[in-house]
């Protein structure tokens, strides 16, 4: 039995507990907190806020708000998840993928089908969390999507971000969000599959140069290396973390305009990889295109 409980928020004294997980969560920038009263303003009109408790403290929170998307049929409405955070204390218990799966229930609820949000894409945890669990995908590249940030998490880099698309009612994410384990693909399978493997530069960790160029992007499948622990490199050396953010957004831009798309995450051996399948493909070498 897990030891917090997921709950909807709704009162003003509940946005304000929310402001103070905030604090802990992205330390550093008050401006960057959202304030009870924008809380309160987005779930009276069609929002959410799930939170997780251990006893009365809040330890998690997710929360989001109606949008729009664009399809080929005009505008269609959404979920847009804002921000997903959990107490320092309480990273890796598995919270983060308790409250997103109280969303994804508490939208289809509502009679909605898609749930947007945005991450960095160098944040290996995330990608974990996001495309691997939650069977999130993503062909949206954003540069600088927010601006300069000046929190502790974000501040010195430009706030670059995936937009991940989570389709409610597909396979995927069903098969991803239930109980049932399913097989785990390896590097080595997807080498198998005769994946491009787009690896960094061989001093990919210890100094500020990387391979800034690949081979013309071919194939079914790509495998994109990003460093194992990005947030490490960002305290210890700016000019590398800087080094990666240009150069994954190079990479990452035009295999979206060549009609790649995220659908799968690695981390094995201490390295990282993305695994885009081409939109064209029809090898199913699992079932994220499902």
């Amino acid at each position: 039995m897990a030891d917090w409980t997921i709950q909807l928020l709704e009162t003003p004294e509940e946005m304000t507990t929310i402001e103070a997980l905030q604090r802990l969560v992205w330390p550093g920038s008050e401006t960057d907190v959202i304030p009870a009263h924008m809380l309160l303003a987005a779930i009276h009109n069609g929002g959410l806020a799930l939170g997780a408790f251990v006893g009365a403290n809040l330890v998690g929170v997710a929360f989001g708000f109606p949008g729009i998307h664009s399809t080929p049929n005009g505008p269609r409405l959404k979920h847009h998840s804002h921000i997903l955070g959990v107490h320092p204390d309480w990273n890796g218990k598995g919270i983060g993928f308790a409250l997103k799966r109280a969303q994804w229930q508490m939208v289809r609820k509502q009679g909605l089908d898609h749930i947007t949000w945005t991450y960095d894409p160098l944040l290996g945890r995330n990608a974990h969390l996001n495309i691997t669990r939650l069977g999130a995908v993503c062909d949206t590249y954003l540069p600088s999507e927010y601006g300069e940030m000046r929190d502790s998490l974000n501040i010195g880099l430009a706030s670059d971000r995936f937009q991940v698309d989570w389709w409610l009612n597909t396979k995927r994410v069903e098969r991803r969000l239930s109980h049932h384990l399913r097989p785990v693909l390896t590097l080595d399978h997807y080498l198998t599959a005769k994946a491009t493997l787009l690896e960094a530069h061989t001093n990919r960790v210890s100094a500020p140069c990387l391979q800034s160029e690949f081979s013309t992007l071919t194939g079914r499948l790509l495998l994109v290396e990003i460093p194992p622990d990005f947030p490490a490199i960002r305290t210890t050396n700016l000019p590398l973390a800087l080094d990666w953010r240009l150069h994954s957004r190079q990479v990452f831009k035009d295999a979206f305009a060549a009609g790649y798309l995220v659908t799968d995450f690695i981390h094995e051996k201490g390295r990282c990889f993305y695994v885009l399948t081409h939109a064209d493909s029809t090898l199913q070498v699992q079932d994220s295109c499902k």
